[in-house]
């Protein structure tokens, strides 16, 4: 059976971004043929004992409660799971001076949903035919915003700035705020912090002045905070989350164990937390509300901020320091690497400047070595100007073991080496 697709149909039929990297990375997995691959595309979290055993505690916690068949054998309120809000709430007002309420929380089915839902209430065509855009005020960042939206053409990125450190082989990206443009036709700001896919995070100051030009036009501006401290605080650099009336803090414990369970928090005012109720009550009803009422008992004994903190944050920042030193003794040191500063989540990128070929193609050929990498070109969703630099990224997992990660950053400087040699490129210090 073939049948006819709508034009949102199509649309959403297809694959975006790393989703379609993933689909060649699975074939290319299927026809190894017994070719062992280092893996290191991943964005799917470790299973850590120490947080297994934590989800493992808190389900058995509610197998032994009353609450439990409310939980699993009836429906509940669109908003979500009010001892999960409950939790959140009092957890937020405590650890950093709020003074939150039901009203400002809104449990969704993953942090990906929320998204859709704000990019589709507040960006796409008004009814008077206007298009309102949907601005992500720092590019690269997360592929997912690149699907969101049901008019893709309302999607608007902005290339940053560099700051780079040439002789550590470092760089970091910065909104170029010359640039960047939050006008009436605006619908709502996103970003990532820290990043996916770059491990960046924006300075409280760089936050809050995005914030405040978008202020003037009523504009939401949704703070991805995916990584962010206090659960699952993969943040490598001091960092605190920022509040504000026009601020939206998206979370999602994903990355804190439970991404089988999609669980996104969003907080603020109650007016945008409202219109996005709406949405998912429409769409879904509301999420599952076992992942929730575990994740309350979790947050409410403390032990979610403390594993966090203690076991996921220490175990990530020493794979980035794996892969940090595997690139600095084998990348050689008159070429064009830069790895961004990293200072957060769960992943490295690197930028190949004056890469000879383009990053789909040094893509194929690590593959040829056995290593997987995901190629930066997929996480530049909206940018419309071309930009060469779009195509000498690279994003690379932080998980795999220690060793894959050596011999994979090992095998990674040997192309590197061969690829800008065998095209001429003259060596010189940096």
């Amino acid at each position: 059976m073939n049948p006819a697709l709508t034009q949102i149909g199509a649309q959403m039929s297809n694959l975006t971004g790393v989703r379609a990297i993933m689909k060649d990375i699975v074939e290319t997995l299927q026809a190894g043929a017994g070719q062992e691959f280092i893996n290191l595309s991943a964005g799917n979290p470790l299973i850590l004992p120490a947080v297994e055993q934590l989800w493992r505690d808190c389900t058995a916690e509610l197998l032994a409660s009353s609450e439990y068949g409310d939980v699993v054998c009836r429906y509940g309120s669109s908003q979500g799971y009010a001892p999960l809000i409950e939790a959140i709430a009092k957890d937020f007002n405590k650890r950093y001076g709020l003074n939150l309420s039901d009203r400002n929380i809104l449990i969704t089915p993953g942090s990906q949903s929320l998204y859709f839902y704000a990019a589709n209430a507040f960006g796409g065509l008004t009814n008077d035919g206007q298009l309102k855009e949907i601005v992500l005020p720092l590019s690269p960042d997360y592929t997912g915003y690149g699907g969101v939206c049901l008019v893709p053409e309302a999607l608007k990125a902005y290339k940053p700035t560099l700051d780079i450190d040439t002789t550590a082989h470092r760089f970091k990206y910065r909104p170029d705020f010359s640039q960047l443009s939050i006008t009436p036709n605006t619908g709502c700001v996103i970003f990532s912090r820290p990043c996916n896919p770059t491990g960046n995070v924006l300075s409280d100051d760089e936050v809050r002045k995005i914030a405040a030009l978008a202020t003037p036009h009523n504009v939401p501006v949704l703070i991805d905070s995916a990584y962010a401290p206090p659960f699952p605080a993969l943040n490598f650099t001091p960092m605190t989350p920022v509040f504000g009336e026009n601020i939206l803090h998206c979370m999602s414990l994903s990355k804190a164990g439970l991404p089988g369970e999609r669980i996104g928090v969003a907080i603020g005012h109650e007016s945008i937390i409202q219109v996005l109720e709406c949405f998912q009550t429409n769409l879904c009803i509301h999420p599952s509300r076992y992942g929730q009422a575990i994740a309350a008992f979790a947050i409410n004994s403390g032990a979610l901020p403390h594993i966090a903190a203690e076991v996921i944050r220490p175990f990530y920042q020493q794979k980035f320091g794996v892969l940090e030193n595997t690139l600095e003794q084998a990348m050689p040191k008159n070429l064009p690497w830069f790895l961004h500063r990293g200072e957060g989540a769960i992943f490295a990128w690197l930028w190949l400047r004056d890469l000879p070929i383009t990053d789909w193609e040094f893509y194929q050929k690590l593959k040829q070595v056995g290593v997987i990498v995901v190629p930066g070109s997929t996480f530049f969703p909206g940018l419309q100007a071309e930009w060469q630099h779009k195509h000498q990224c690279l994003r690379i997992s932080l998980t795999g073991s220690d060793k894959e990660i050596v011999t994979g950053m090992q095998r990674l400087a040997e192309v590197t080496e061969q690829v800008y040699l065998k095209n001429g490129l003259k060596t010189r210090s940096f």
